[in-house]
């Protein structure tokens, strides 16, 4: 259990010196009797602002359909962010909600945000082999080697010291190939066909381990239940 102060400002209701503000207003309640102690331990699910539960108490997962021009920052001068279309009280969030990995400012598809660290650093350490699928079109025809050197695990990427994980490479056309990987290096979709001399000219990340996009246009945003990655 954290302070009442501190459980308002992180779920990003107020700042603590303002949660004082809001305590001797009457307006948050513990157990449905008035608080007036900000650092109270309290549990979340037991607090109310202004007659109603806390929002997410448990954290936020989301799954959002990422169209092109946004990127994955929150560095405003980097440009309009994926971060912008949700609520003003989920960005003032601590821990803040970031992306789960990062798809690039012309990447579209399937990108996850949370403020669960947990769920981050499982989703993004190599040794869970959680798969991601992307499809990507090239501006040349897919490489005949493409398939059998991307599924050897023995692909060097330039700067790298060791090679990528092998990968499952689908052909769906003569530029247009579905390609599915375990990790997620920095660019890795372009930076491994680039190898081959093939410059990919759109990519979209289709599925995230048994996740898709199914129903969700681009820029909308789905609720997921914060224990849909838990370990075990």
């Amino acid at each position: 259990m954290r302070r009442l102060d501190q459980t308002l400002a992180n779920l990003g209701y107020c700042s603590r010196r303002e949660a004082r503000d809001w305590l001797r207003a009457g307006r948050v309640r513990v157990g449905g009797e008035p608080e007036d102690d900000p650092g109270r331990r309290v549990a979340a699910h037991a607090v109310t602002v202004d007659g109603e539960a806390l929002d997410h108490p448990d954290g936020l997962l989301l799954l959002f359909h990422k169209p092109a021009g946004l990127v994955c920052s929150h560095e405003a001068r980097e440009g309009p962010s994926v971060y912008d279309g949700l609520p003003e009280r989920w960005r003032r969030r601590n821990p803040p909600v970031t992306s789960v990995g990062r798809l690039d400012k012309e990447t579209t598809g399937l990108l996850l945000l949370t403020d669960l660290p947990d769920v981050v650093h499982r989703l993004t350490s190599p040794r869970h082999k959680v798969p991601k699928v992307y499809r990507a079109v090239l501006d040349r025809v897919v490489p005949g080697e493409a398939a059998e050197r991307f599924a050897a695990g023995t692909l060097m990427l330039p700067g790298e010291e060791h090679p990528c994980a092998p990968a499952a490479l689908e052909v769906l056309g003569p530029r247009e190939a579905r390609l599915t990987l375990t990790e997620g290096r920095y660019h890795q979709v372009r930076r491994m066909f680039a190898v081959l001399d093939a410059t990919v000219v759109a990519l979209h990340r289709e599925s995230f381990g048994a996740l898709t996009l199914e129903g969700l246009a681009p820029a909308q945003w789905r609720e997921l239940p914060p224990g849909t990655f838990a370990a075990g």
